[in-house]
């Protein structure tokens, strides 16, 4: 298990002095001094890649762990993985790698991509976007069950008493018009093998089939436009007879009720999450209530399990999320985050109360609960992402999967709380520069990298990720931002960015940087501002509108509103109704917030990253804004990737895209990075420096 980490203070405004411990000055080894940003490091941009491996899909079944691995080093593929659940195996085995890509692209974002019985496994396959058996670990040629053009499949779950799989279909034969998506079996076992059967349909979007264990009914989750899941969905029951669904009816919902991963305990009691009350809390639709529910087709009364000022569910970005669940004998598991800090533990419906293990893990998801452990995926500030298994008597946890760091060049993250737009409290983690001998010049602060995660409803976390730590070792401050609108501080604070978004995620962001330079903890008038996806439009956004950063560098990022609410995929394509305004009858308020309109009000140097086959934020996004960029004359430099989508995933690419974004910070910066580095040709700048550029004193103003 990882040390023990720092633990974060949640008084506004509070940080300690410094990350590290201190250090006898007798005992200190010398110390060399050189520019922040020349810093040699031990984290190269092989390492970065190389440990920037993607843990997905965890599923546990008859005693056996499977989930996938996207690894960079293997072209990004996501290979499945498999391990025993009894810890009678040395390791995880590889069991399918190479051409095979455990991957789907329902909603783009794709999740939910196997399945298992113990003995076999269902998975999504990129490569024909169908579903295969695979029915051993070493030896099998995977045998293809269903693949059908224009048919993609996720959400995978397998339902032993009819020998069938369920999944979401998403269907995409619709001619030019926007893709259909239903709620199907597959038929896995019999004469009617590969066969496809629609459960149902109608809804924009449906989610988390989930089977009771006596047979008898299914529940699931669907959703309409213009809503997305975290907004507002519905929760659905019907009976399930030999010739298929009875009429179902509404359990659950609300306008502003998001409801997620409803589950069934061992005794067949309906479980959800919901957020009527403001958290993502637990509740419980009993065997009678649940009986009268269907009987009248009214909805459900719901029972709060541990009513919490925290959360215990998580955006639904991709499918097969699961923050609870049930060991065999009916003990309930559960993810609670608050704070910006995940725990795991036990909820008492009886006491109505939560007892989280005593823990250095600080981020848990995809909980697989057996009879006395759980697995389930985990991090902290010392570690990667990685697969564990708990102990549930006691508690204890310890690593089926990953690698502990062990380098001293490790910064650690400090949890802050500051005043964001308007003066609400903002969370962020703040990362000092890190060396275990060298030092930066005295009398000066380090320059600043403030991270804007994407989503925008999404979280960042303190887990070990060298993508941060290869900044801080060569001498960068990080601030790695929760602004107005992230998940895990309830729904009033996802709320702050309705309507808002370009607005107070960009205030939230340079407030960061004021509060920062006021503590005299970084040089203010040396900062830059970097985020991927909904990430990037910020980082577009606080260049256009504000002057507090020198430099910004968007991956795969908006530029356009207008352009992104015409070209889009379905699952996002009315997702800017709630975080703008209602197209096209908002669009005067499009092009107010959109930075390519904007491009006059930019006097800093940009970075564009992007992959050619991205379908959520095209290519022509970061196109136009570097060929206004470059019109006018400012220093920017656009780097595009062939056979990269959203998010990149192989490692030529992040090495590329890591190396330029150094090379960009050291020529715009002033500095000489140590690395090895190939050149960046970033227009309207000669090709070598030979001083830094002057900046007015950072005031804080706008």
């Amino acid at each position: 298990m990882p040390s023990k980490p720092f633990k974060p203070s949640s008084v506004p405004g509070s940080v300690p002095a410094s990350a590290q411990p201190a250090k006898d000055a007798a005992n200190a080894p010398a110390m060399a001094q050189l520019p922040f940003g020349a810093w040699p490091s031990d984290i190269g941009l092989a390492d970065v890649a190389a440990g920037s491996v993607r843990l997905g899909n965890l599923n546990h079944a008859a005693g056996r762990l499977w989930w996938t691995e996207g690894r960079p080093l293997d072209q990004g593929r996501n290979c499945l993985c498999s391990l025993a659940a009894d810890g009678s195996e040395s390791g995880p085995l590889t069991v399918l790698s190479g051409e095979w890509n455990v991957r789907n692209r329902v909603h783009e974002y794709g999740g939910g991509a196997l399945a298992s019985d113990g003995r076999r496994v269902w998975f999504c396959h990129d490569g024909d976007a169908g579903v295969h058996e695979l029915g051993g670990l070493e030896g099998v040629t995977p045998q293809c069950l269903i693949a059908t053009a224009g048919l993609r499949f996720a959400d995978l779950v397998w339902c032993g008493g009819r020998g069938s799989l369920l999944a979401v279909c998403e269907d995409h034969r619709q001619d030019g018009r926007e893709a259909a998506n239903r709620l199907v079996e597959i038929v896995v076992d019999g004469a009617q093998r590969g066969t496809l059967r629609v459960l149902a349909q109608g809804a924009d979007f449906y989610s988390s089939p989930a089977p009771s264990p006596d047979g008898r009914w299914l529940a699931w989750l669907s959703w309409q436009h213009p809503a997305m899941p975290w907004d507002a969905s519905e929760l659905w029951c019907a009976e399930w007879r030999s010739e298929g669904l009875a009429e179902p009816v509404l359990l659950s919902a609300g306008p502003e009720q998001s409801i997620f991963q409803p589950a069934w305990s061992p005794d067949a009691e309906l479980h959800l999450v919901s957020d009527h009350s403001g958290w993502w809390n637990l509740y419980r639709i009993d065997a009678a209530a649940l009986g009268a529910a269907m009987d009248a087709r009214r909805p459900a009364s719901l029972r709060a399990l541990c009513p919490m000022a925290a959360e215990f569910g998580t955006p639904q970005w991709e499918f097969g999320m699961r923050s609870y669940g049930f060991t065999s004998t009916g003990t309930l598991v559960a993810i609670a985050r608050s704070e910006g800090r995940a725990q795991l533990g036990i909820v008492d419906p009886v006491s109505a109360s939560f007892r989280a293990f005593a823990s250095d893990w600080e981020d848990f998801r995809a909980l697989q609960p057996g009879a006395d452990r759980a697995w389930c995926l985990a991090g902290a500030p010392d570690c990667s992402e990685c697969l564990i298994e708990v102990d549930l008597a006691h508690g204890t946890s310890r690593m089926l999967s990953g690698t502990r760091g062990a380098t001293a060049h490790f910064s650690r993250p400090r949890a802050i709380v500051f005043p964001g737009s308007g003066g609400a409290p903002t969370h962020a983690f703040f990362y000092p520069p890190w060396h275990a001998s060298v030092r930066g010049p005295a009398q000066q602060q380090p320059p600043l990298i403030v991270i804007n995660h994407g989503g925008p409803t999404a979280a960042t976390s303190s887990t070990l990720r060298l993508a941060v730590q290869f900044w801080t070792s060569r001498g960068f401050a990080v601030l790695d931002v929760n602004y107005g609108g992230s998940t895990g501080f309830g729904r009033a604070y996802r709320a702050r960015l309705d309507g808002n978004w370009g607005v107070v995620d960009v205030e939230d962001a340079v407030a960061g940087v004021r509060w920062l330079a006021a503590q005299g903890l970084v040089d203010g008038a040396r900062a830059a501002i970097r985020g991927s996806s909904a990430g990037g439009f910020t980082t577009l956004a606080a260049l256009a509108f504000h002057r507090a950063f020198r430099a910004g560098v968007s991956l795969y990022g908006i530029g356009d509103l207008s352009l992104l609410a015409r070209d889009t995929h379905k699952f996002e394509s009315r997702y800017l109704d709630r975080l703008v305004a209602p197209w096209p009858q908002g669009e005067a308020i499009y092009r107010a917030r959109s930075p390519i309109e904007h491009i006059d009000g930019i006097d800093a140097a940009l970075l564009l990253l992007q992959g050619e086959d991205d379908r959520v934020v095209p290519p022509n996004q970061a196109e136009t804004m570097y060929a206004a960029a470059r019109a006018k004359g400012l220093p920017v430099a656009l780097l595009l990737f062939p056979g990269e989508q959203h998010g990149f995933r192989r490692a030529d690419t992040l090495i590329r895209a890591l190396a330029a974004e150094l090379a960009f910070y050291g020529r715009i910066f002033g500095f000489e990075p140590a690395d090895a580095l190939p050149p960046l040709e970033i227009a309207n700048l000669p090709p070598v420096r030979q001083e830094p550029d002057q900046r007015e004193e950072f005031d804080g103003e706008s």
